[in-house]
């Protein structure tokens, strides 16, 4: 954990956000809302909280009501929410909980004992996070996988849709892959596949930027916010990038050397997909 977390407190008495500001704000950067509304465009601008320290007993919108809204939204429904409240009774801490919570912590409460568990699940979700990412990970590449090819295509056909902004896809076929594996062997076809992920993914130069392993030899980049004009010339660069390594394909038909071929799409989503 190399860098700060950042923890989101949230409570309508300036008391109680002061004593939680002090405790935490040595190991921590703090946010600090007021009320349900300010929370929800908290966990929506940067710096995005790690964690959520959520006040019950809230005018207009309530702890329950928040925590229901941060776990129906995709971008904010991993953050951990420890509830921080007078309301103690069993039912209360239960309905917590059933809203996806991870913790309860009642008032008055003991500073250490606050620290401790925001030092936890703060751990906790640092691990999981991990544990994402590697699974989200093409074991031969180590570029990202299909399974992250989706979600991140459907998260950005989402935010395109929302935001009146194109999106474009790349699709990048090694050529005549079968052929140089067959001819080089496995092991060196293995090789070529991280050659060209790897050239694949530092040719992409922008942060929003997607590149992944589709499936065998193919490839897919996600470019948000980008026209087919600029989507071509990005394809352009990849394929120029693949070719200037110069990788022996003997049996290629094209030029000597190891090329790709690569599909253009754009549009600007009307809909969200499923």
């Amino acid at each position: 954990m190399e860098q700060r977390k950042v923890v989101l407190v949230v409570d309508d008495e300036r008391l109680n956000i002061d004593v939680l500001v002090d405790a935490l704000r040595d190991e921590y950067k703090i946010k600090v809302a007021k009320n349900g509304e300010q929370a929800l465009k908290a966990t929506h601008s940067e710096p995005i909280p790690d964690l959520i320290l959520l006040d019950i007993m809230m005018p207009d919108l309530d702890g329950y009501e928040v925590c229901r809204r941060l776990k129906e939204d995709n971008l904010t429904r991993k953050i951990p929410v420890i509830f921080v409240t007078a309301k103690g009774l069993v039912e209360d801490v239960t309905k917590g909980f059933e809203l996806g919570a991870v913790d309860y912590i009642t008032k008055p409460f003991h500073i250490a004992v606050v620290q401790a568990r925001v030092r936890t699940h703060l751990w906790l979700k640092h691990k999981t996070d991990l544990l994402e990412k590697l699974a989200a990970l093409d074991g031969l590449t180590e570029i990202p996988n299909r399974r992250a090819f989706d979600a991140t295509l459907q998260r950005e056909w989402k935010r395109a849709a929302r935001e009146a902004q194109p999106l474009s896809l790349l699709m990048i076929d090694v050529d005549l892959f079968k052929q140089y594996n067959d001819h080089y062997g496995h092991a060196a076809g293995d090789e070529c596949l991280r050659r060209v992920a790897q050239t694949l993914s530092q040719s992409l130069h922008r942060g929003g930027d997607f590149i992944a392993r589709y499936g065998g030899e193919e490839f897919a980049a996600i470019l948000p916010d980008t026209e087919l004009a600029g989507a071509c010339e990005v394809a352009e660069n990849l394929r120029r990038a693949i070719s200037a390594l110069e990788m022996p394909h003997a049996l290629s038909r094209i030029v000597p050397h190891l090329t790709v071929s690569i599909g253009v799409a754009c549009m600007a989503p009307q809909q969200e997909i499923g």
